[in-house]
């Protein structure tokens, strides 16, 4: 089984939160699970919920503010062990091209 999930975990403060979602990231890295990280979260896939669980509670912890602000969404199809790439590819298959386009500048 593969649970995918889109993590988001920031301070609650004004200004750039970059330095402190940095650490947020690392903090995967300790569990074995992959995951990228896009402007508007991180995508985590783990083999199980337990270890999903144990990574997000780790990036939870290693921000460094007085408020942190989590929030998590898991799709834990549990008869399939397709893959975040898989499900973009199946959507890119529906729309005969890649799922991503660039703005016209």
């Amino acid at each position: 089984m593969t649970v995918v999930a889109m993590l988001s975990v920031a301070p609650v403060v004004e200004g750039s939160m970059s330095d402190q979602v940095a650490k947020a990231v690392a903090a995967l890295d300790e569990f074995d699970v992959s995951y990228e990280t896009n402007p508007m979260g991180t995508v985590i896939e783990a083999d199980d919920v337990g270890t999903l669980f144990d990574a997000v509670e780790a990036a939870h912890e290693a921000v460094d503010a007085d408020r942190v602000s989590t929030v998590l969404k898991i799709d834990d199809k549990r008869a399939s062990d397709a893959s975040a790439a898989d499900k973009v590819a199946a959507v890119e298959e529906h729309l005969g091209r890649p799922a991503k386009r660039e703005r016209d500048e």
